[in-house]
């Protein structure tokens, strides 16, 4: 037992170095100054992908349906055959109207000869004033007669070429909604419906406020002031750009909000064959993010991101003054960059502001500032929030 004294001499001693040991100073601190910073301003508003053209397909006459010449879900082109419905009854009653036509083309032909001839014996004793009046209201209704017939020919000749249904537009094709051998009428509703592909729309509502201030921030320079990019359900950002072509004049009365519309291209992917489903990075219908980024980058007074803490009374930062002491100072924030937080009230240009060891700090402490260590490559890239 003669070791329990010394083993608690040698914890007293400890405790009593412990307790002797010297200040360890101010802590060492990362900072970096409050200065005018070129950022590009982005408003994210939540979209829809629409096509731009979008076409119904239906029976124009009544008719049983004969082929069906797409792939459903394919992409075609102006011009395609894609339904064929019966075409016999239309071809015999359109030859019936180039008959009916003929027999009134010779109608006339003879009426012409017989007017022309009492028109010739008018100045000769045989000659009678009534048979030419008679012969020509004859040839007149004659060529009435041919007149309407042309008009029933070509009223039957579009008949027939309404049994080929042929696609109006370029874009991506449906699955039918009939099959061969049923009978199809201007009744059935839609056969199949196409939608167009590139370019696309993006549609979303803005809320009265944010149209205000984008209107005012570009004032005068319309809609090429801005560039439009969308953020997908992936979360990747699409690499083409949109343009702003359309917002509408009036604000709906019951979200306060009113439609923007931006044209962005929707080329296909790679190597991808025209056949294929999902072959286009945009999709009729689905929902993105819109970012509306300006072109032209302004300055603000900015600070790094890592610099910015909240709480709930709101975004505050750590501040180095004169003497290096840590002050507690609130702002508020613009828009900002993965990197950069734009502060628009509460720090002058110039302030010290901590980034490196703000949880070693708190307000009234000494620090010993030094230069913070250097953030990652991007800082002008917008993330599209606006705090």
């Amino acid at each position: 037992m003669a070791g329990a004294p010394l083993l608690a001499g040698l914890i007293l001693a400890g405790a009593s170095a412990w307790a002797q040991k010297p200040d360890q100073g101010p802590p060492a601190v990362g900072v970096a100054r409050a200065e005018r910073t070129p950022i590009i301003e982005t408003n994210e508003f939540i979209g829809r992908i629409e096509s731009i053209n979008k076409v119904a397909l239906v029976a124009r006459v009544t008719a049983f349906l004969d082929k069906r010449a797409f792939v459903e879900g394919s992409e075609v082109k102006t011009g395609d055959l894609l339904y064929q419905l019966e075409p016999g009854p239309f071809k015999a009653d359109m030859d019936a109207k180039e008959a009916a036509l003929a027999q009134a083309n010779a109608l006339l032909t003879n009426a012409t000869i017989t007017r022309a001839r009492a028109q010739a014996l008018l100045n000769t004793v045989a000659g009678q004033r009534s048979n030419y009046d008679t012969a020509l209201a004859t040839e007149r209704s004659d060529q009435a007669q041919v007149l309407a017939a042309q008009a029933n020919l070509e009223a039957s000749q579009i008949n027939f070429s309404y049994t080929q249904i042929k696609s109006p537009i370029d874009g991506k094709i449906s699955r039918t909604a009939v099959t061969e051998g049923n009978v199809v009428s201007p009744t059935s509703g839609t056969l199949a419906t196409i939608v167009s592909q590139d370019p696309m729309y993006v549609v979303f509502p803005m809320s009265s406020r944010s149209a205000m201030d984008l209107r005012q921030r570009y004032a005068g320079q319309g809609f090429n002031a801005v560039r439009v990019k969308i953020r997908l359900p992936t979360g990747d950002i699409y690499k083409q750009d949109g343009k702003l072509d359309y917002i509408d004049p009036t604000i709906s009365s019951n979200t306060d909000t009113l439609i923007a519309r931006a044209e962005i291209p929707n080329p296909i992917r790679g190597d991808a064959k025209t056949v294929e489903t999902g072959n286009r990075p945009l999709i009729d219908g689905e929902f993105v993010q819109v970012l509306v980024q300006g072109l032209t980058p302004i300055e603000v007074l900015g600070v790094p991101r890592a610099a910015v803490l909240s709480d709930q009374q709101g975004d505050y930062v750590f501040t180095v003054d004169a003497d290096d002491k840590v002050q507690q100072t609130r702002v508020t924030l613009g828009q900002s960059t993965p990197t950069t937080a734009a502060v628009i009230k509460g720090l002058e240009e110039g302030q010290l502001v901590v980034v490196d060891g703000v949880q070693r700090v708190k307000p009234g402490i000494k620090v010993i500032p030094g230069p913070a260590s250097p953030g990652p490559p991007g800082a002008s890239e917008p993330t599209g929030t606006v705090h």
